[in-house]
């Protein structure tokens, strides 16, 4: 009988919440032994958005977009770092394109039997549900993903990861 969870795949763009979400990944790893696989987008797909609708010249497009590949690998070194420092072995990966379709193709072409998001962590009132506590390209992520899909709302992760 498969394994319900084998292969975990974290959506990172390098924000709290994100890094949130690689901290469970990696706790998940040490725990389970699953194998993760940390994806960073770079989303050139509304930086050409704005760049067709003259919100943006070409040539600033072009600077962001790198300036944008060079935060998600640094980002991405960091996370090695981080998967590291607790024995874990991990994958990463620099993808280009809309973001909520390069974590869903991601997960496909890896058979990714999870994908995690990074969440708020205000709780379960009814205040924190009533604000936006994803992003709407977690939205996307959430309605079309093949895998399940986690939310990681996980308040005390950082001590966790701390005492792992």
């Amino acid at each position: 009988m498969k394994k319900l969870l084998e292969k975990v795949l974290v959506a990172c763009n390098g924000s709290d919440s994100s890094l949130r979400a690689v901290k469970y990944g990696i706790i998940l790893s040490r725990q389970t032994q699953v194998q993760v696989k940390v994806v960073y987008i770079v989303d050139s797909a509304s930086i050409k958005q704005l760049t067709l609708s003259r919100f943006m010249d070409p040539d600033e497009a072009r600077k962001i977009s790198q300036r944008l590949e060079e935060d998600g690998k640094n980002i991405l070194e960091h996370i090695k770092l981080l998967a590291k420092s607790k024995k874990v072995n991990i994958e990463t990966e620099l993808r280009d394109g809309a973001v909520w379709s390069q974590v869903i193709s991601a997960a496909d072409e890896w058979d990714a039997d999870l994908i995690l998001l990074g969440g708020t962590s205000e709780g379960n009132n009814m205040r924190a549900l009533n604000r936006a506590s994803v992003t709407k390209q977690d939205s996307e992520i959430i309605g079309s993903a093949h895998s399940s899909v986690m939310v990681v709302r996980e308040p005390h992760i950082d001590q966790l990861f701390k005492i792992l």
